[in-house]
């Protein structure tokens, strides 16, 4: 086999390497760096891999290796996690990158990606996020992950369980996430949300929002819960300048990429990503990223 043909074939797998390093990390460009560094190991290794069947395990091997590794490093682990502000360094992810599957295996792939789940696994030490994510999100057996791992079944068992205990104990009701289709009301909802940002409705505003929403800036610290709570944002919103919102998808959820032109400024640029979450017809959460990650969304830098 050529080298172009090898990278053609490993590139395959490029797009859900980076989902998986992403829900072990929380990180978009930590995982894009360790799935770049994947690829380029699985390059140098061409000869010994190019008629080995087991390609695709010795990727997630290795790139979970990685990512055990980055985690050991950075000693990064939160003990608590009631909002995602205390996740500082989670980013969110385009759905136009998550992987072309089956119907059924996008769905689960949608599930497990959003920002509540991605945010609860961070009370995990590495290796058991590592078992949990092997185990319930990619459905692989006890013996296929105790095999990657380089452990026994009954270790990779135990460490099962005491992820799933974790999450079961110190789950908190406000991180939610279960996704659904696209429907028309949440597109509705998300064209109003960008209109009365661009308008500064505040009445439409109210209107749209729950009483207890919550607001969230990771990595800043701040979370303001409440309605009340919010009030000084938008008031500090309006003070920068004239707003133009377009619409994405980050992570299975509505989202409005916000572009802002200054005052004395000739052009809209890229600002900020609000993620929304919605629940009975309302607003209940608004995360709000910066414009690091435009073009991973395939957004332009200005409007």
């Amino acid at each position: 086999m050529t080298e172009d043909a090898f990278t053609a074939l490993v590139e395959r797998h490029r797009r859900e390497l980076h989902v998986h390093c992403y829900r072990m990390l929380g990180s978009f460009e930590e995982a894009e760096d360790l799935v770049r560094e994947t690829l380029l190991r699985a390059r140098t290794k061409r000869d010994g891999l190019v008629n080995r069947s087991g390609l695709r395990a010795w990727l997630y091997r290795t790139a979970t290796n990685a990512c055990l590794d980055l985690l050991r490093r950075n000693g990064r682990r939160v003990e608590s996690v009631r909002s995602f502000a205390e996740v500082p360094w989670l980013q969110p992810y385009p759905d136009r990158l998550l992987p072309e599957a089956e119907p059924e295996a996008v769905v689960v792939a949608k599930e497990t990606i959003e920002l509540g789940f991605l945010a609860l696994i961070q009370l995990l030490p590495p290796r058991q996020r590592a078992v949990l994510i092997l185990r319930d999100v990619l459905g692989w057996s006890a013996d296929e992950t105790a095999e990657l791992l380089e452990t026994s079944v009954p270790a990779a068992d135990s460490a099962l369980q005491r992820a799933r205990a974790t999450l079961g104990e110190r789950a908190e009701p406000r991180l939610e996430w279960s996704v659904v289709d696209t429907t028309a009301e949440e597109d509705a909802l998300l064209r109003r949300f960008m209109e009365v940002h661009e308008q500064f409705d505040v009445v439409t505003w109210a209107q749209l929002l729950r009483p207890d929403v919550r607001v969230t800036m990771p990595p800043d610290p701040l979370c303001c819960d409440g309605r009340d709570s919010i009030w000084p944002l938008l008031e500090r919103a309006v003070a920068m300048g004239d707003w133009r919102l377009v619409p994405t998808r980050a992570n299975g959820a509505p989202t409005a990429a916000s572009y802002l032109r200054r005052p004395g400024d000739t052009a809209y640029r890229a600002c900020k990503l609000d993620v929304l979450r919605i629940k009975d017809g309302y607003i209940a959460e608004i995360t709000t990223f910066d414009a690091r990650l435009f073009p991973a969304f395939g957004l332009p830098p200005t409007l």
